[in-house]
């Protein structure tokens, strides 16, 4: 019934269906539309030590873990490791050290080359535990389900994937890793 009203009012004021889509046009996996909202739970030294990569959008693949040492305020030094793999050999663990600089509370710019590149990395969700974390960008280009253990948690999962989809991601697109 409601689809139906809306459709019906869109017809009268000259807006399509398609104004209603998710606006992803900065190539990114949410809709842009939504405001990307932080926790206030905690802070940014919540997420000190390593941490495992639960779920991620496409162009992550092989990301398995990023770390954060918080440094003299207001950097930080975040690290990751990709597995990169070569069709026919195996497969190589890469770390790439990056700086971090705070953007404000639960907000980080890291900085650097190689396959992480320039990110803005938020803190949308943390569990009161700080086992489990929500990591996006305002322009949707990534996003993260980060764990302190690479297997377990199908709750806390499941809660940050509802966080990043009330905050605009398209969850489906996600890929989930280690769901045992």
């Amino acid at each position: 019934m409601m689809t139906r009203r809306a459709f019906a009012l869109g017809s009268v004021t000259g807006f399509t269906l398609v104004a209603c889509a998710p606006d992803t046009s900065s190539t990114g996996f949410r809709d842009t539309r939504i405001p990307l909202t932080v926790t206030t739970r905690d802070t940014l030294s919540a997420l000190d030590g390593v941490w495992f990569v639960r779920a991620y959008f496409p162009g992550d693949s092989g990301l398995e873990s990023v770390s954060f040492s918080p440094g003299v305020p207001p950097e930080t030094t975040v690290e990751f490791e990709w597995d990169q793999c070569q069709p026919g050999s195996d497969c190589v663990r890469v770390t790439e050290t990056q700086r971090g600089r705070s953007l404000g509370q639960n907000r980080l710019r890291v900085t650097g080359g190689g396959r992480a590149g320039a990110r803005e990395l938020w803190l949308v969700w943390i569990d009161e535990g700080r086992r489990t974390a929500a990591i996006g960008t305002p322009d949707g280009s990534f996003g993260w389900i980060l764990d302190r253990s690479s297997t377990g948690g199908q709750d806390r999962i499941a809660a940050a994937r509802e966080v990043l989809a009330f905050n605009g991601y398209m969850v489906g697109m996600m890929k989930l890793k280690r769901v045992d």
